[in-house]
């Protein structure tokens, strides 16, 4: 299986996000914010065929889900989609780091640590 995302189920969404994270100082805690710039779920033959319930982020051990989802309009038309995803203690982080860094494998994504 691949690592996917999606906000519709079933499909996949096809545009790769900006992602950012925080972590608490004792990392304990810590949040990831996905940005999607003209996400593919606003073409239009996909838009009308579900209803957004979520952020699904699927890979071989499973969904990790997230209902903090928000879209940004520009002239009454669909920008970007932006979520957030709440990690409330390590095991969360550690098995989103996991996610993560099958996703940036398959995607090519690289990961940036902040100075």
């Amino acid at each position: 299986m691949t690592c996917v995302i999606q906000f519709i189920p079933g499909i996949n969404e096809k545009v790769l996000p900006n992602v950012t994270l925080t972590r608490s100082r004792d990392g304990s805690t810590g949040t990831a914010t996905f940005r999607f710039k003209s996400a593919s779920l606003f073409e239009k033959d996909i838009k009308n065929s579900s209803e957004i319930t979520g952020m699904f982020l699927i890979d071989d051990e499973g969904i990790l889900i997230t209902k903090e989802v928000s879209a940004r309009f520009l002239n009454g038309k669909p920008e970007s989609i932006e979520a957030v995803y709440i990690m409330k203690n390590r095991e969360a982080w550690d098995r989103f780091m996991r996610f993560m860094e099958r996703y940036g494998q398959e995607n090519g994504l690289t990961f940036t640590k902040a100075n």
